[in-house]
């Protein structure tokens, strides 16, 4: 399993993947559908991405199929995906908790570290 911190458009894909298997064309629709049209991937992007994902192994092909002529697959996620997506699910929660804790103390300027130019 790589360890290294996982890139948004990884993490949007493997979200989009979560909870039904879909093609190419609906993992992008699905992405900006999620992020409120924030982030959109394109055709090359995603491609790419899936690729790497697949050797990855954290998706995998469901299913093949011919559609006007075209191959399309359709891809879900695997259970090695499954599981990094929920730790870093769980690692991205655990920074928001930090984040709004510290927001929410209102350090006084005596406790405040002097800031330096």
């Amino acid at each position: 399993m790589n360890e290294r911190l996982m890139q948004e458009p990884t993490l949007v894909v493997l979200t989009a993947l979560a909870d039904v298997p879909r093609h190419g064309y609906a993992i992008a629709q699905e992405v900006k559908a999620m992020t409120g049209g924030r982030v959109t991937l394109r055709t090359g992007a995603l491609y790419g991405a899936l690729d790497r994902l697949l050797a990855e192994g954290l998706i995998e092909v469901a299913s093949e199929e011919i559609v006007d002529g075209r191959a399309r697959r359709v891809f879900a996620l695997s259970a090695q995906g499954r599981e990094r997506l929920g730790l870093e699910a769980e690692r991205l929660a655990a920074a928001a908790r930090e984040a709004r804790k510290r927001l929410a103390a209102k350090p006084s300027a005596a406790t405040s570290p002097p800031i330096t130019p």
